[in-house]
């Protein structure tokens, strides 16, 4: 039996009382002296004796009530303010509630410390106190709970630095939404554009063909219609097109996706994951998202009151697959802008050569040939925005049914 243990005792009168197997309490007891851990985490833990029961024994033998962890506790700051965490972890109390009347209820492993009592009153004033047992480990999430402990010791201070996370991935997500906006504007300034081009062909194939008798002011009227649609929709492409620098590239988009993600080295650990390992894929970003089903559900709360920072936790991996899921579209987004840019251009030189070949060698010579070289320029501009996000298209359907896994 560990002696330094000042809660041994009681379970050990457990033990003699037929409550707990007497093998059973030997073997914990080797193992917790041995560790250096409470006696009552390895019971708990690793031979499965309910918390309850745990804290039944202790509230008999100390001869006082038990309290659990409840992160829920409205705990006075001045409380806080008066004590030390080393010191509470060394002597093993905190001060859970302060009742109407003053009295401040503290939570200790040992109630019966006289030490303790003398610690208590030279933090907190002369009182008066009441004294509940609570585990250890109770006590210790108390401290890393309202005495901010460092991150990845966390448990209710963890949720702001989980809330900060998801903040910045909900920004990051908001940026790439207005990425999406620009190009799908600029996608509909092309459809614009090229509505426009099938106008002025049209007018310009009655304007110049002596074998089709339309009224001037008709053939007119279509090539103003079109170069209204073309007006209207070549400042909205030019204004994307000149802002290429500005939108993040594709690499950069899955880099940025990645440093948002972050949280999970200091937030999760990926020792307790148990996920089934998965082939490595080609891409980044099909790897970061296979990543995320091992951070699902990989800490179960203890005791329940945990719950909330459980469930902090799984919105985070949740925000982080949302995260990935608009890099990815946002990739498609620039893959369709490009394809659009593609088709625009195809419409130009098709035409350009058209009007070349109908009409042969003419004054209107110089305009057919500005539409090919400006169709062949979209196209090789379109190729650019499509050609590095192809490589996605093969890792995609796998991430996907992923992440709906996880």
């Amino acid at each position: 039996m560990n002696s330094h243990d000042p809660q041994a005792q009681a379970f050990d009168t457990m033990a003699a009382a037929g409550a707990l197997d007497g093998v059973t309490f030997e073997m914990a007891a080797r193992d917790a002296a041995a560790r250096s851990v409470p006696l009552a985490r390895v019971l708990h833990q690793e031979y499965g004796l309910p918390r309850r029961v745990l804290l039944e024994a202790l509230a008999a033998h100390f001869q006082c009530p038990a309290i659990e962890y409840d992160e829920r506790l409205p705990i006075p700051p001045e409380l806080l303010r008066a004590v030390s965490g080393k010191r509470l972890a060394a002597r093993g109390w905190f001060p859970v509630i302060k009742d109407g009347d003053g009295t401040v209820v503290i939570a200790a492993a040992d109630p019966s410390d006289p030490a303790l009592h003398a610690e208590v009153a030279e933090m907190l004033g002369e009182g008066p106190f009441e004294y509940r047992v609570a585990l250890p480990d109770d006590i210790r999430w108390y401290i890393q709970d309202f005495l901010h402990a460092q991150p990845g010791k966390l448990v209710g201070t963890e949720r702001t630095g989980h809330a900060f996370w998801r903040n910045s991935m909900a920004q990051w997500r908001t940026r790439l939404a207005c990425y999406r906006t620009d190009m799908a504007k600029a996608r509909t300034a092309l459809a614009s554009v090229r509505d426009g081009l099938a106008f002025t062909t049209i007018a310009n194939t009655l304007l110049r063909s002596p074998k089709l008798h339309v009224p001037m002011f008709l053939a007119l009227a279509v090539l103003v219609a079109g170069l209204a649609l073309v007006i209207n929709g070549l400042p909205i492409y030019l204004r994307v097109r000149k802002s290429r620098m500005t939108p993040p590239r594709d690499q950069t988009l899955v880099e940025v996706t990645a440093a948002t993600l972050h949280f999970l080295e200091s937030y999760h650990f990926i020792e307790q994951a148990g996920g089934e390992p998965t082939p490595t894929k080609a891409t980044m970003l099909a790897r970061l998202g296979d990543l995320l089903g091992n951070y699902c559900t990989i800490l179960w709360p203890e005791p329940g009151s945990q719950e909330r920072t459980h469930l902090a936790r799984e919105r985070n991996v949740l925000a982080a697959q949302r995260t990935i899921g608009a890099c990815y579209r946002t990739l498609y987004a620039r893959a369709r802008t490009g394809l659009a840019f593609v088709r625009t251009g195809v419409s130009f030189t098709s035409i350009g050569i058209g009007l070349i070949s109908y009409f042969g060698l003419s004054f209107n010579t110089p305009f057919d040939t500005m539409l090919v070289v400006i169709g062949l320029l979209l196209v090789s501009d379109g190729l650019l925005w499509y050609w590095p996000v192809r490589k996605e298209q093969a890792e995609l359907p796998r991430t996907r049914s992923a992440v709906l896994a996880g």
